[in-house]
């Protein structure tokens, strides 16, 4: 079904994204071609939000290692709390064709059965939204034991990261945008239930590591320590990014980025953009448009638009480097939510709080 699916799809997948050439499935390089490979079997499509980082092999890798061991993989949690957290989030960050996808899915999967209408769903969503602020973080306990939390975390991770690249890469739904507003709500409805089979499968742990070179775990990700294969793609992940970084991002913007994320508190910065021109007004002229488009990525991603790209390509014309310059802001800042999250301590009652009975049985 997920072939079927995926090359149904194709055209309108591809047509979705903005501001770069996905590569096409016929001409993809091999770490591209096993990747698809991948995102085709477990998530029964070639998702759009995946296949816009593929001008740049390793981030794309690194975009669906995160994504697969912490939403589709096997673990403790049920995937619908999961799905409730990527909403959640996703609702959180303005990123509303994160949240369209994520609740379609949700909402198939509870019609399918499921534990996801447990009332304690409830405060795990409301961790979700509260850990992305600095100052919220501590007085929000996580209500699920530590051996849970670390797979809770990841997925609130991983949509801290999509959600920043979906808002520069793709539009506010993956709905044709002519499709008549009396129409979207069935549509979306249909749009479940065609995910609802691959989301009702949980992929096997682990699968997807080796498509990145082994990487130590960073100090600031050590929430994913206690679940190996969480552990091991975060640790990947967060290695090809900082390389892609390292490539892509000038050393002057790199610094200003990560000064400003240092007394960032996870509020949004504003309406207007009057704070980006005075950030960026330390750096010289030439690095100017990607210190813009980094800062607006990483605390603003729903500001990015096509005067700020296209300022930044005059200078910087390829696909690899667009992708790669807004991965390293979108994972920066994500990594500073998930360090907040981390913050609110596991609440260590309850231990089957957010796991379904069938996965009880199955450990």
């Amino acid at each position: 079904m997920g072939a079927v699916l995926a090359r149904a799809t194709l055209p309108g997948t591809l047509a979705q994204v903005r501001h770069v050439a996905p590569v096409r499935p016929n001409a993809a390089p091999d770490l591209v071609r096993r990747v698809y490979a991948q995102v085709e079997r477990d998530f029964g499509m070639l998702a759009p939000p995946v296949i816009l980082h593929s001008p740049a092999p390793p981030v794309l890798a690194a975009c669906w290692l995160a994504l697969r061991e912490s939403l589709l993989a096997r673990g403790a949690v049920a995937r619908q709390v999961k799905e409730a957290v990527a909403t959640a989030v996703s609702r959180g960050n303005s990123c509303p064709y994160c949240v369209d996808v994520h609740r379609a899915t949700l909402d198939a999967l509870v019609r399918r059965g499921g534990a996801a209408t447990d009332p304690r769903t409830s405060r795990i969503e409301e961790w979700a939204r509260a850990a992305a602020r600095r100052g919220e973080a501590a007085s929000h306990a996580l209500p699920v034991p530590p051996d849970q939390a670390a797979e809770l975390i990841a997925v609130a991770v991983t949509f801290q990261y999509l959600n920043r690249m979906v808002n520069v890469f793709l539009g506010d739904s993956p709905l044709p945008p002519g499709v008549p507003v009396r129409a979207r709500k069935g549509l979306m409805r249909l749009f479940g239930l065609l995910m609802a089979p691959a989301a009702s499968r949980a992929a096997t742990p682990g699968d997807s590591l080796s498509l990145l070179p082994d990487a130590p775990l960073p100090p600031d990700l050590s929430w994913a320590r206690d679940v190996p294969h969480v552990a091991g793609a975060f640790a990947r992940a967060a290695a090809a990014v900082e390389e892609a970084g390292r490539r892509s991002v000038p050393e002057p913007v790199r610094d200003l980025v990560t000064d400003v994320l240092d007394g960032w508190n996870g509020e949004p910065p504003g309406l207007g953009r009057a704070w980006v021109a005075g950030a960026v007004s330390v750096l010289p002229d030439r690095h100017r448009p990607a210190g813009r488009l980094a800062l607006l990525t990483a605390l603003a991603s729903y500001q990015v638009d096509e005067g700020v790209v296209d300022e930044f390509r005059r200078a910087e014309p390829d696909d690899r480097t667009l992708v790669e310059l807004t991965a390293w802001a979108a994972m920066s800042a994500a990594r500073r939510a998930g360090a907040w999250a981390h913050e609110a301590r596991p609440h260590v009652g309850d231990r089957d709080t957010a796991t379904t009975s069938s996965e009880r049985t199955a450990r």
